[in-house]
């Protein structure tokens, strides 16, 4: 039997994403969704990987797919030790890191260790790609103004750099040749230079940068610091504020840019202002990631879920296309994007990298 599919898998927190690709066609997708009673049953995350395992095989086997069949496993990378961007095999030395959660638990850990374990039934390889771990952060970029807190790179990287891939794709270039601006535009916001296809610098999402629909960006400090020590909040009502109930939700009380437009469309004046500033705040954070590549920028690329906003793409685009074309990639396919960092190693546009090398 011929071996010519993918199997991609995408671990969430109550769920598994499982796709099966041949070649760039996604063939059969499923969310795959874990009772909370059965996850409550395992210590830690990485515990579940045996049950999450499982029931992948119990699905491909109900769909009429046999592992012969495939020639690899791709999973979503996790928080493993700071490194390079690519596609990675899984090799037992990031199997280890995994399982230890070297830089915390998160069930994007379980990607590459369900990938290894499926794939080593049949002998082939399994590879994660972009984790959420990648940083190519120039050392200039981690500087913060306090020493204790250095700048992190944390960003939408599985996303942004296959959009990043596709874009210089279609303009007939090398990746490695290109200086690209690339807002991933979501939950989250991430705006990522990337020079001759590196992602060199990024606001934080969680932390800084533009507010997105449920996240509060970048604040005055010192006000935080006064809210902090005010006595009116708790660390975890604090954090959430931050994280969660931020940016549109705390203005407008909802994190869904639809109904933000419906809201506009309908007369409310404060809903057009807050998703305007919203618009700004993005388009600023693209002008300062210019000066980040000294105004040489190739292409900006608007993409994730918002990017589906005419609305605010126009906004954006009307104060930022002075600098550079502006493209849009709108919507986030993670699934595809793991695929696209396998097919990239088997076509040889990529070479496939091995961790421990990378993180030495």
């Amino acid at each position: 039997m011929a071996r010519e599919y993918v199997l991609a898998i995408n671990p969430g927190s109550t769920s598994t994403k499982v796709a099966i690709f041949k070649g760039n066609e996604n063939v059969l997708q499923k969310n795959l969704s874990h009772a909370t009673e059965e996850l409550d049953k395992f210590e830690k995350i990485t515990d579940q990987f045996e049950y999450r395992k499982n029931i992948i095989l119990d699905w491909l086997n109900s769909e009429g797919y046999d592992l012969s069949q495939f020639k690899a496993a791709v999973g979503r990378g996790g928080l493993l030790k700071p490194m390079p961007s690519g596609t990675y095999k899984v090799t037992d030395a990031m199997i280890q890191d995994l399982k230890i959660g070297i830089q915390g638990e998160h069930a994007s850990n379980l990607g590459g260790i369900i990938a290894k374990s499926i794939a080593d039934i049949e002998g082939i390889d399994a590879f994660i790609v972009d984790p959420v771990a990648v940083d190519e952060f120039d050392d200039i970029a981690r500087i913060s103004g306090m020493p204790e807190i250095p700048r992190r790179s944390l960003l939408h990287a599985l996303n942004v750099r296959a959009v990043a891939y596709n874009v210089a794709k279609e303009m007939d270039k090398n990746i490695n040749d290109l200086n690209l601006i690339v807002a991933h535009l979501g939950g989250g916001i991430s705006v990522v230079p990337l020079k001759k296809g590196k992602m060199i610098d990024t606001n934080n999402a969680n932390e800084m940068g533009p507010f997105s629909p449920e996240r509060a960006g970048g604040l005055p400090v010192g006000d935080v610091v006064k809210m902090c020590f005010s006595g009116k909040y708790t660390f975890a009502e604090i954090k959430k504020k931050m994280r969660g109930k931020g940016g549109l939700v705390a203005y407008l009380g909802t994190n869904d840019a639809r109904e933000v437009e419906k809201m506009i469309k309908e007369g409310n004046e404060k809903a057009k202002l807050i998703y305007e500033a919203m618009g700004y705040q993005i388009a600023k954070e693209i002008g300062a990631m210019a000066t980040v590549l000294c105004g040489d920028v190739d292409a900006i690329v608007l993409t994730g879920g918002i990017a589906h906003s005419k609305m605010l793409t126009d906004y954006v685009k009307e104060m930022v296309e002075f600098i550079a074309p502006v493209i849009l990639k709108p919507g986030e396919d993670e699934m595809w994007a793991l695929n696209q960092g396998v097919l990239r190693v088997f076509s040889g546009e990529e070479k496939v990298k091995i961790y421990e090398e990378e993180v030495k």
